[in-house]
């Protein structure tokens, strides 16, 4: 399957156009949540010229010695802020660790609020790495907003349901490095199949391809980001939020040809969460005596332990 498989919207009829254009895209994108899980999207308003240049960033750093990107690992954080060594994190149910490094940047806020959050891990060894990283972070942040804006209408439950509970959340930057496979991997691909634990995740094209979504039919597709659009998926929260209505997309990263193990593949997810004290409790909305809560009440930080807990990352 093609890029071309998963639908493309545009959110800048969203954010700048008028009512007809807005209730097109809530539309667009309400279908293409309940039937493939992920989206397309152009004019998402994270500029392009950030992005690549956080990818230089993060090519420069995953470049360092091993003992040095070592040192900003800081093991209590739960791979929570700073660098997560290779090998480290593996999808729930699966023992097989991914074969990946990832370096992750979380919320900054100022006043009492700051003190539910660590603060991020500053790259000494790279100057202006971090502030850019921030930078990124904000202007996805700011999509993200936009977007969850466009799936609470499209849920019946006010346009800016997710405004507070978003606001200062617990969202997190992640750059990933899948180095290049040295040796026949015993069981592991570079990403085993998952969902995400979030919201929503917001996904700049990867470097080389790998990603593929399971499809309604148990199929596996190929996706790739069309040239300068983000691809977005349901995360787990959304899913129990919404009592299945809108569906975590299994997903995975699989290992390139063998000609092709010499190269890395770099990629840049944010993964949109809302603050910890969040319900996830079943949306009136979507349940009724047909479709009765399939989930147990939980708040956001309560399933998010629960979930770093159970991909390794949490002891």
């Amino acid at each position: 399957m093609s890029l071309h498989s998963i639908p493309t919207v545009d959110l800048s009829t969203f954010a700048k156009g008028d009512m007809e254009a807005k209730h097109k895209f809530v539309e667009q994108l309400g279908s293409a949540f309940e039937d493939v899980g992920f989206v397309s999207v152009k004019n998402h308003g994270v500029p392009q010229e950030v992005i690549d240049r956080f990818y230089t960033a993060i090519q420069q750093f995953f470049a360092l010695p091993t003992e040095v990107k070592r040192s900003y690992e800081i093991p209590e954080l739960a791979g929570q802020r700073g660098y997560t060594s290779f090998g480290k994190e593996h999808a729930k149910g699966s023992d097989a660790p991914d074969l990946k490094e990832f370096w992750q940047i979380g919320q900054e806020v100022q006043g009492t609020a700051s003190e539910n959050y660590p603060p991020n891990v500053q790259v000494q060894d790279l100057p202006g790495f971090s502030e850019l990283g921030t930078e990124l972070y904000k202007s996805f942040e700011e999509s993200g907003r936009l977007l969850l804006r466009a799936i609470a209408i499209h849920l019946g439950i006010g346009e800016f349901y997710f405004d507070q509970h978003i606001h200062n959340g617990n969202s997190i930057l992640r750059a990933i490095h899948y180095p290049p496979i040295v040796n026949e991997p015993k069981s592991a691909i570079r990403a085993e199949q998952h969902e995400d634990i979030n919201l929503i995740t917001l996904l700049v094209g990867a470097s080389a391809e790998g990603l593929q979504l399971l499809n309604r039919n148990n199929q596996w597709l190929d996706i790739t980001a069309p040239e300068g659009c983000l691809v977005v998926n349901v995360g787990d929260m959304l899913q129990r939020l919404t009592n299945n209505k809108l569906k975590s997309t299994t997903h995975r990263v699989v290992n390139p040809s063998r000609e092709k193990w010499h190269t890395s593949r770099y990629s840049i997810p944010f993964f949109l969460h809302p603050k910890s004290e969040m319900s996830l409790n079943c949306l009136e909305s979507c349940t009724d005596a047909q479709t009765p809560a399939a989930y147990e009440p939980i708040t956001a930080g309560e399933y998010l332990d629960e979930r770093l807990r159970e991909i390794g990352l949490k002891k």
